[in-house]
Parts: structure tokens; sequence; C-alpha cells
């Protein structure tokens, strides 16, 4: 249940302010270390705004579910253009297909302001537990993704894997 949000309790304001930026940095700086175009800066931004945009109407109004409903479907939307942008589609030097790659840092920035809702939200359970889940998958999934592109290319099947690599030491 969301609940209004007054103005004048820095101590709220802030930390669900804290909340969101340390999340998003987390985040980001899973991709930073991956040497991704999207890194700690856009991640933090993306969370703080986010969680900015949702606090506005839970100061505003003193039934924040509707209208905070509503900023909602406008981030999801917005953010859609952001993740975009970090998908790039790149023709290959050899035989001009196109290839897609910045799926998963796309996937990153929307979960990155999934949490930023969370936190905006002062549901700082569920920004721990997405926090957590995501940092999971970036960093420990691509090794599923690995043992299963050797054993399809050792069963001789052509194999298309970007698993990113393991992280830099």
């Amino acid at each position: 249940m969301v609940h209004s949000l007054n103005a004048d309790d820095w101590g709220a304001l802030g930390f669900r302010i804290l909340l969101a930026a340390l999340a998003g940095g987390a985040i980001g700086l899973e991709r930073e270390l991956r040497n991704k175009p999207a890194g700690l800066r856009t991640h933090i931004l993306v969370s703080v705004g986010v969680a900015l945009f949702i606090m506005v109407p839970l100061v505003l109004s003193s039934d924040g579910a509707e209208p905070t409903s509503r900023v909602i479907q406008g981030i999801a939307t917005g953010i859609g253009f952001l993740g975009a942008g970090e998908i790039l589609r790149n023709p290959s030097p050899t035989d001009g297909s196109s290839r897609v790659q910045g799926l998963t840092s796309a996937a990153a920035i929307w979960v990155a302001a999934a949490i930023g809702v969370g936190a905006g939200c002062g549901f700082w359970q569920l920004v721990v537990l997405g926090t957590v889940t995501t940092l999971v998958v970036l960093t420990l999934v691509w090794r599923v993704e690995l043992l299963i592109a050797t054993r399809m290319k050792a069963a001789g099947k052509r194999v298309i894997v970007d698993a990113g690599g393991p992280p830099p030491t």
C-alpha cells in the first residue's frame, strides 16, 4: 500500500533517495566493471530520478496510489527509450549481417528504474531483494550461458552467445 509522504520529513525523503542511489550504484558498478557504456553514473541517475518522480505525487496527494500509478506508467514508457538507446545494431565486418548488442545493459537500466520505484515508495525490502537478485543474474548467470555455449559448440552446433565474459579482476 502506497502512503502519502510529508515534504518536511527530511529523514524519509533522504532515506528513499539514498536507497535508490545505493541500489542503482550497485547495479551500475557491475556494468562499469564490464566496461559497458551505461555504467555507474547512469544507473544511479536512473534510480534516483525515478525515485524522485515517484515521491512527488506521494507528497502532493493525500491518496498517492492513483497518481503514483500514472507516474509509473510514464516511467515505464520513458525508460524504454533510454534502454533502446543502449541497444546497438552493428553490421558484421565479414558478412554484413546485423548483430544486436546491449540487451542486458538495457534490461539493467529497466531494472534500475523499477528499483527506483520501490525506493521512492519506501519499499526498502523490495529494493534490497531486487538489487541482490539483479546482481546475482549479472554476475553469475553468464557462467551458465558460457557452459551452454561450450556444450553446444562441442556438439557441433553454431553458437552465437555474448555472455560478456568473466568480470575483470
